[in-house]
């Protein structure tokens, strides 16, 4: 699944390339308007995400060319341009939707995942999201785990980490890994974020006589799985 995100403001593109990448996602960058154009132009995307303003080519005009050449990728826009006008020009100019600047990254991912779907590209993530360890299944899309027949419903959080416990079955996970995939360097949270998160988790997909599968590493960090046990 690749887009291009063009957007000339570098403190803002860089974390959104980690937290796309982080996602799943293949994500090629140009920090200004003409090269973004000819990426847009030449490459094949799944989705773009625009700035509106932006040296050289401007993002409006790149959603406009695109739809002169008739193709229909799908385009967010960046903007700090809020009116009502603004985002009337946007659409009619061919953008699928519209985000104002300042934003939560979690309604940035939710958008981008609702544009994806609508134009059919993340049909592959019923099959490649849904993660099984033991007698516990994991669909990351939608926020949801099964065990046992219990539907377990899960926070962002609590998704994204068992996702990378999933994904790392049998290792040993440190605290800086879990805090590195979980949070960007500019959120780093307190330490003991971690420790009330793995809490919560436990509480919703180990209940009764279910078995553990979160096992703690005393001092070092935390392993996920079957059969394993607690270590001092």
């Amino acid at each position: 699944m690749r887009i291009l995100l063009v957007d000339d403001e570098v403190e803002l593109a860089d974390p959104l390339i980690r937290v796309l990448t982080r996602e799943g996602y293949i994500v090629d960058v140009a920090y200004e308007g003409t090269s973004g154009s000819s990426l847009a132009q030449s490459g094949s995307y799944d989705l773009l995400i625009l700035d509106w303003m932006l040296p050289g080519t401007t993002g409006l005009e790149i959603c406009q060319e695109l739809r002169r050449q008739g193709k229909t990728t799908p385009v967010l826009f960046l903007t700090a341009k809020d009116t009502l006008d603004d985002r009337v020009q946007g659409l009619d100019a061919g953008a699928d939707d519209y985000l104002v600047k300042p934003f939560e990254l979690r309604e940035l991912l939710a958008r981008v995942r609702a544009l994806l779907r609508r134009s059919g590209a993340e049909s592959y993530s019923a099959a490649a999201k849904r993660l099984t360890v033991a007698d516990l299944e994991l669909d990351s899309d939608n926020q949801i785990a099964y065990r046992q027949g219990r539907v377990i419903e899960l926070s962002h959080k609590e998704s994204q980490l068992l996702q990378y416990f999933m994904e790392h079955t049998g290792q040993l996970l440190t605290h800086a890994q879990i805090m590195h995939h979980l949070w960007t360097d500019d959120e780093q949270p307190s330490s003991n974020v971690i420790a009330a998160l793995i809490r919560l988790l436990r509480r919703k997909i180990e209940v009764g006589k279910e078995g553990m599968l979160i096992h703690t590493v005393y001092g070092k960090g935390y392993r996920f799985g079957a059969g394993f046990v607690e270590s001092v």
